[in-house]
């Protein structure tokens, strides 16, 4: 695997993706914000949450980055396309599944069957992450598909 290429082009994409997120969050697209509720996993304090939550989901999207490029390597391939249809794979996962089920481990969001409490700060995704907005689920596929075509479109395969 070429691994400055996907550490390239995976913090890109995710700076894109986080980027686009905020964007569609200022325009009133959505009410997510990924790397508050990744934060407020580690801590009450709402500042700290964003720039915990920011740096842990920069890691991540360089983690996801290494399986992309792992993925482009067996194929042997690396394409705009191949990394859009990974990335829309990978948003309707978060959609649908992760984001969904976040309130069983989460520590300070709510769930859909047990009311607020005191040290409870979020509210949960709901079905399809409805709840942070009716757009939300067409916003976080989108910016995934625009992750994996970054990465597709310029992870260069390893020669080895």
């Amino acid at each position: 695997m070429n691994i400055s290429s996907v550490l390239l082009w995976g913090f890109a994409a995710t700076v894109l993706l986080t980027s686009l997120t905020i964007a569609a969050q200022s325009l009133g697209l959505t009410r997510i914000d990924i790397p508050f509720i990744i934060g407020t996993m580690f801590t009450p304090d709402r500042d700290r949450a964003k720039v915990i939550g920011l740096a842990l989901h920069l890691i991540n999207g360089w983690l996801f980055a290494i399986v992309y490029g792992l993925f482009f390597e067996h194929m042997r391939a690396a394409t705009w396309w191949f990394g859009a249809l990974l990335g829309a794979l990978q948003g309707m996962f978060i959609v649908a599944v992760l984001l969904p089920i976040l309130p069983g481990i989460h520590p300070r969001m709510v769930s859909d069957f047990r009311g607020p409490e005191p040290t409870r700060l979020l509210e949960p995704p709901g079905f399809f992450v409805t709840n942070y907005g009716a757009k939300t689920p067409l916003v976080l596929i989108i910016v995934h598909v625009l992750y994996g075509t970054t990465i597709g479109a310029f992870y260069a395969l390893s020669h080895a």
